[in-house]
């Protein structure tokens, strides 16, 4: 059958990519140094002895296949070890997850809730001032650095005016203000997107008929011109919260948000190989399933898809 061929076979692609990813992952972890020296602390008092009966600790003495191998089967089992100084993996990427995931979601709604109105608003008065100021701002939103656009957003309304908490997540209301720095910038290119989509979408033939039909304008914009344009909007958004998740790096920086971005960056500082190895595999797991997904999806609703 043509659409179980085509699911295998983008399943199979989605494998491959996932290999290679954690492959590489963990071949460019051990080029970075031996975390036996680290762990030893202070070399001056420790014997090459010492530092052998580390490795073997640890299991560092087997080759790199027989290491990669062993990372594979847990994490397929979802068991990871303990990291060289906070304890289990697990349960660190139990509470990190999640966080980064809420983070993902609410940034995606407000971009959404966003961009979708201004994008059709945009479309439906193409050329006017209203569509000459939208274009204009969501070219100044794809100029900003997401960082800064943070900052000034926690020196505004934390600092200036102490409406939010500025970092850290304790209530609902922490998760305000990164949701909306990711938000806005994602609107910038959303808004576009939905602007193109809806033109190419209005100006179709079958628009047309259910305008001379004398259709109100609400049912010909929302019933029948948004609902054949949300097949592409929807494809990009799911591969856009794919990217997103692995991207929320330096933002869960900057307002001290207890996701994975911050719990590889913390695993980089210290050179916690085992934890930094299962972060940055899980992130890349994720981005490649959601692809899949969208993948799938889109190609059940447009068959042409599944002969390319």
């Amino acid at each position: 059958m043509p659409i179980l061929r085509f699911i295998l076979q983008r399943a199979f692609q989605a494998v491959l990519v996932t290999v290679a990813v954690t492959l590489f992952v963990s071949f460019a972890i051990r080029l970075t140094g031996d975390p036996a020296i680290m762990l030893a602390g202070d070399s001056s008092g420790v014997t090459e002895e010492d530092l052998v009966r580390i490795r073997e600790a640890l299991g560092l003495n087997q080759p790199f296949l027989v290491q990669y191998w062993d990372f594979v089967k847990n994490l397929v089992t979802f068991d990871f070890g303990d990291s060289f100084f906070r304890g289990s993996i697990k349960d660190l990427i139990a509470v990190a997850l999640p966080s980064t995931l809420l983070l993902a979601l609410a940034s995606m709604a407000v971009s959404i809730v966003i961009s979708i109105p201004l994008g059709i608003h945009s479309a439906l008065h193409k050329g006017g001032i209203s569509d000459q100021i939208i274009r204009v701002l969501s070219l100044v939103g794809l100029s900003f650095p997401n960082f800064w656009l943070g900052i000034m957003l926690v020196l505004l309304f934390s600092i200036t005016f102490p409406i939010f908490p500025a970092s850290g997540f304790g209530t609902w209301s922490s998760l305000v203000l990164p949701a909306v720095t990711i938000g806005v910038i994602l609107t910038a290119t959303n808004v576009r997107l939905v602007r193109t989509q809806m033109l190419d979408t209005l100006s179709a033939q079958y628009v047309m008929v259910a305008r001379a039909k004398g259709l109100s304008e609400w049912s010909v914009v929302y019933k029948h011109a948004l609902r054949n344009a949300a097949i592409s909007i929807i494809t990009f958004l799911g591969l856009q919260f794919g990217n997103l998740i692995g991207g929320l790096v330096i933002i869960e920086l900057v307002f001290n948000w207890p996701g994975m971005g911050t719990l590889s960056i913390e695993a980089i500082s210290q050179r916690d190989y085992p934890l930094l190895q299962a972060t940055v595999s899980i992130l890349a797991i994720m981005i490649v399933a959601v692809n899949l997904a969208v993948d799938l999806v889109y190609g059940l609703i447009d068959p042409r898809i599944r002969v390319t």
